[in-house]
C-alpha cells in the first residue's frame, strides 16, 4: 500500500531531509546540499516565505518511507511571467514507478487546489538553488551546486506526461594544449579601449564590501531574462552574503569597472567542495570541516559560479576579458566545472569555445498542463 502525507510533524521532517542521504548512501556521484540548509525550509523564518507557498510530502510504501517532493507556488516567478505555474522540487523516490506516480498526482491536485494550471520542474525558490534534472551524464560526480538523480528519474517523469521545457549543459574546461596567449591580447585591447580595468581587493572581506552590491546590481540586470529567475529580495542577498563569505578567494574572482569605476561584468568560481560535503552527508562535522579548509586552501578543481555582462556591453567583446581571467585560474588546477548553463544562452555558451571544453552533463527542466 503506498500513502502520501504531507509533511508535518518534526518525525517526517526528518524521514523528508534524510530520505536522499539513504538513498545515494554509497554513491559516488550524489553530492548533498548542506544539511543545515535543508532543515531551514522548515523553518517559518525561511528567507522565501515572503514570495512563496510551499507545501511538502512524504511517501510510503507499506510503511516504510519511499520517496518525497515539495510543491512551491513562485509568485514573484508567476508574477513576472504571467503564468499560473507550481514548480515541483525535492523529488526523490525508489525504483517504483507508482510510488513516484502518486507523488506527482498529489503536487498536481495541490496545483489545481491553488489554481494554478501547468507544473514545472525540478525548479526552487530561485535559481540560487539546485534545479533540473540529470537526463545525461549519471557516471560524473554532482558539483556542490548541482542536483544528481538515478537515471530511472526521468524515464517516470517522462510516463508521467512531461514534456522538456529547457536544459542545461555542464561542461570541464581547461586551457587549450596549444593556447598561444590571443585571449590575453584582445582582453588588453578590449580593455584599453573602452578605459576598463580589474577591480582590486585585499581580502575576501574588502571585495564584499567593494563589489557585492554591484554584483547583485548586474546578476538583476543580466539574468533579468534568463529562465526561472526572480529578483533578489534584501533575504537573498544576505542569503549569498553569507554563503560568500565561507568560499570566495579573491584569487578565483575578477571584477571589471569602467572609469567610473561602475561595474560592466564579472566573473565568480569557488574551489570545488564536493568531495568534502559528500561522506558526512552534508553535515558539517570536525572531519567536514578539514577536507572543506583543505578543499579552499588549495583546490584542484573549482566551479563557475556566476558570470554577469552589463546588457549595454554585451556586444563590446568585455566577455573576452572574463576569458582571459579564467585561463589565469585554470593554470593552478586541473579544470572548472561550469555548472549548468541554459542551452539556449548563447551568450555563455560561446565563452566556452575559447577553451578546451568538454561537454559532460545535461540537466532538464518539466513541465505538464494540469
Amino acid at each position: 500500500m503506498i500513502i502520501v502525507e504531507q509533511v508535518h510533524t518534526r518525525k517526517q521532517q526528518k524521514e523528508f531531509l534524510d530520505f536522499p542521504l539513504k538513498l545515494y548512501k554509497g554513491n559516488p556521484y550524489y553530492t548533498p546540499p548542506l544539511y543545515m540548509d535543508e532543515k531551514k525550509i522548515f523553518r517559518n523564518d525561511f528567507v522565501y516565505n515572503d514570495m512563496c507557498d510551499s507545501i511538502h510530502y512524504n511517501a510510503y510504501k507499506d510503511g516504510k518511507m519511499a520517496g518525497r517532493i515539495s510543491g512551491i507556488i513562485q509568485r514573484a516567478a508567476n508574477e513576472k511571467t504571467g503564468k499560473k505555474q507550481v514548480r515541483f522540487t525535492h523529488f526523490d523516490v525508489v525504483e517504483d514507478e507508482e510510488v513516484a506516480r502518486e507523488l506527482f498526482k498529489t503536487i498536481e491536485a495541490w496545483a489545481v487546489s491553488k489554481g494554478m494550471n501547468e507544473v514545472v520542474g525540478p525548479l526552487s525558490y530561485s535559481d540560487l538553488e539546485r534545479e533540473g534534472l540529470l537526463v545525461d551524464g549519471f557516471d560524473y560526480p554532482a558539483t556542490f551546486e548541482e542536483t544528481y538523480n538515478y537515471p530511472y528519474y526521468p524515464t517516470f517523469i517522462e510516463h508521467f506526461g512531461y514534456k522538456k521545457e529547457v536544459d542545461w549543459t555542464g561542461s570541464r574546461i581547461r586551457i587549450p594544449k596549444e593556447y598561444d596567449g590571443e585571449v590575453d591580447k584582445l582582453a588588453a585591447f578590449v580593455m584599453k579601449r573602452y578605459n576598463l580595468h580589474l577591480g582590486q581587493a585585499r581580502n575576501t572581506s574588502d571585495f564584499l564590501k567593494k563589489y557585492a552590491d554591484g554584483i547583485f546590481e548586474l546578476l538583476d540586470k543580466s539574468y533579468e531574462l534568463l529562465y526561472g529567475t526572480v529578483p533578489f529580495t534584501d533575504g537573498m542577498k544576505k542569503m549569498v552574503l553569507d554563503n560568500f563569505k565561507l568560499v570566495i578567494d579573491i584569487n578565483h574572482v575578477a571584477v571589471i569597472l569602467d572609469e567610473n569605476d561602475k561595474m560592466v561584468c564579472f566573473g565568480l568560481a569557488f574551489p570545488a567542495i564536493a568531495d568534502a560535503v559528500r561522506p558526512s552527508g552534508g553535515r558539517l562535522t570536525l572531519l567536514t570541516l578539514i577536507r572543506l579548509f583543505k578543499a579552499l586552501k588549495k583546490p584542484d578543481v573549482i566551479d563557475l559560479c556566476l558570470i554577469g555582462v552589463d546588457p549595454e556591453w554585451l556586444n563590446r567583446g568585455v566577455s573576452v576579458i572574463i576569458s582571459a581571467e579564467l585561463m589565469k585560474m585554470l593554470k593552478s588546477v586541473k579544470y572548472a566545472e561550469t555548472n549548468m548553463n541554459l542551452e539556449d544562452n548563447y551568450a555563455i555558451q560561446n565563452q566556452w569555445k575559447r577553451f578546451d571544453e568538454e561537454k559532460i552533463k545535461r540537466h532538464r527542466c518539466y513541465i505538464k498542463e494540469v
